[in-house]
């Protein structure tokens, strides 16, 4: 049988070492994630051993059945360098309309870019908590390893709500903790192995201190889901990748009453 996750205290959202408010957690995950934008990329895939690339194409293919219109509108909140961006975009038709890739770290988001060219994908520099879309623009949100950074989760899921077109859905693809044997084994390598890798090929050891103290942080997938169903949304769901390694939330915006 499967090892159920520990019960976690509920936490607002991202606590960076010397965060004291929202403000200042929300700063300091900037510019973390400007200080390693370089380096991002070749760690996310060394540090998985590529096991990433795997997660973002499965998610992917969770909403083809929306991504194959032409007429979806869809956000890649928190795209960083675009990864899950491109993998949303290889499966639409080649006539659908450009997605919008947000990110508000700006040399995470100007290496996104430079991967956009041609793919049909635009960039938009922006606040997660406070995105710059009127209410029910998109079909489609999804986020990969950037709505754990949040300053406030629970505002996080209001604005994705909030920008939902009714009958919208959105999916959060992010790390877990697992459980069992495996899981003591993983959780070691993640906070004790890990961040000397990450810190020595990235030249920022706080950054790789910080992840596997906000995957701790971050709630549990119940804990979670009660959060979206709170907010508001319907069909909630987590899906575990990869031993509960990482997994993937869903949710759906309720459509309008008649």
């Amino acid at each position: 049988m499967n090892e159920s996750p520990p019960i976690k205290a509920v936490a607002t959202g991202a606590a960076p070492s010397g965060a004291s408010d929202e403000k200042s957690a929300a700063i300091a995950v900037q510019h973390m994630f400007n200080e390693i934008a370089g380096r991002y990329d070749l760690l996310n895939h060394v540090l998985s051993a590529n096991v990433d690339r795997l997660w973002w194409r499965r998610t992917a293919r969770k909403f083809r059945h929306i991504l194959s219109r032409p007429d979806a509108a869809v956000l890649d909140l928190c795209c960083g360098t675009g990864d899950m961006a491109l993998a949303l975009r290889r499966q639409a038709p080649a006539n659908a309309q450009p997605y919008v890739g947000a990110d508000f770290s700006h040399q995470m988001l100007r290496r996104g870019s430079d991967k956009f060219k041609g793919r049909g994908i635009v960039a938009i520099e922006a606040d997660a908590l406070q995105l710059p879309f009127p209410d029910g623009s998109f079909d489609l949100v999804v986020s990969a390893f950037g709505f754990r950074n949040l300053a406030n989760y629970d505002a996080g899921l209001r604005e994705i709500h909030r920008v939902l077109r009714p009958g919208g859905e959105f999916g959060i693809l992010d790390f877990a903790e697992p459980g069992g044997l495996f899981g003591k084994v993983y959780t070691f390598y993640f906070r004790n192995v890990l961040p000397k890798i990450g810190g020595l090929i990235s030249g920022a050891s706080g950054a790789y201190e910080y992840l596997p103290a906000s995957v701790k942080r971050f709630p549990a997938p119940q804990q979670m889901q009660d959060e979206m169903r709170d907010v508001g949304f319907t069909e909630v769901s987590w899906t575990r990748y990869t031993f509960g390694i990482a997994g993937l939330y869903r949710g759906r915006k309720a459509t309008s009453k008649s």
